[in-house]
């Protein structure tokens, strides 16, 4: 967007989320951060709201209906006062809102093999519903993770040094090298347990924000879903209804033809997720273990420090 600059607050997005969800029901909008995150001081609350709040943008940026909407460009490129506020007032009075936009769906005239296309809508949901637990569990282990590190483990850590260093000091009546050894070991184990309350905003934290997104998207993938099913049963009862001669067979036809734009909007939303999951969760899992490595190579550090001192 020509590195445009603008200032937006959270009701801001939240006004363009309601937008982007009354617009498009067959896509699965990206969720915006909590209305309240856990956080120990305010500067994390808002740091960690803007991680996520980026995530949000970069996911709607990628998508390709989402970012070319209207409403997304009006937001992310608009800095006159003026014209902000003429664009939400025009966004507001949309009316090709919801099961409307699929009137301006223009997909090839080729009809859908129907039983084709069935099974593949059920296999997706059975793919969503079995994947939404998942990442709501694996969700909650990078949150107690990143808790854990700030809390338990640095605990830990620092109580295992505090030992070490007690020791040294009940020691010191020797003036050998094993008095400061020890004493170094300690402020080894000290630090790192201040290494792993410092870690989560390296690994944990980052692939927990990668996953809220990811999280939303699946919840909210069983609604799209819906408005495909409410589209086929339709259909179903129509073609019972042409069979009894209640209904004129032109009439199923253009009745088709929509449900077809329905399943080509769904199955074209189901490959870019599908994109997504493939490069997006890749690239933040080699993140994070990359980031895994480097913080165990610190410790391993402290630790070979440690052990020098003894043959010093």
């Amino acid at each position: 967007f020509n590195n445009i600059q603008v200032s937006r607050r959270y009701k801001h997005f939240d006004w363009l989320h309601e937008r982007l969800e009354e617009k498009f029901c067959f896509i699965a909008i990206p969720p915006l951060p909590d209305k309240q995150i856990s956080g120990r001081y305010e500067e994390q609350f808002i740091e960690h709201r803007r991680t996520q709040l980026q995530e949000f943008v970069d996911y709607v940026c990628r998508h390709p209906v989402l970012s070319r909407s209207r409403v997304w460009e009006h937001f992310i490129t608009c800095t006159d006062e003026k014209r902000w506020k003429a664009g939400k007032r025009s966004a507001e009075k949309d009316e090709l809102l919801g099961v409307n936009y699929f009137n301006a769906i223009q997909c090839p005239d080729t009809p859908l093999d129907a039983v084709k296309v069935e099974i593949q809508i059920d296999a997706l949901s059975r793919f969503i519903n079995g994947l939404d637990p998942v990442v709501k569990n694996f969700m909650a282990m990078t949150t107690d993770q990143a808790k854990k590190c700030q809390g338990l483990y640095k605990r830990e850590f620092q109580k295992i040094g505090q030992s070490f260093v007690s020791l040294g000091h009940a020691l010191e009546g020797d003036a050998g090298r094993l008095t400061q050894a020890l004493k170094l070991t300690g402020e080894a184990y000290n630090d790192i347990g201040k290494l792993y309350e410092d870690q989560p905003k390296y690994d944990w934290g980052p692939l927990s924000d990668k996953f809220h997104i990811y999280k939303g998207v699946i919840s909210g993938f069983p609604d799209v879903i819906g408005i495909h099913k409410s589209a086929i049963q339709k259909r179903k009862d129509c073609e019972r209804l042409v069979i009894e001669h209640k209904m004129e067979s032109q009439q199923l036809r253009e009745l088709s033809r929509k449900t077809d734009v329905i399943a080509r909007a769904l199955i074209a939303e189901e490959t870019h997720f599908q994109t997504e999951r493939e490069i997006h969760i890749t690239q933040a899992m080699k993140n994070h273990l990359a980031e895994q490595i480097q913080f165990y190579q610190k410790i391993v550090s402290k630790l070979q420090d440690a052990l020098a001192a003894y043959d010093a």
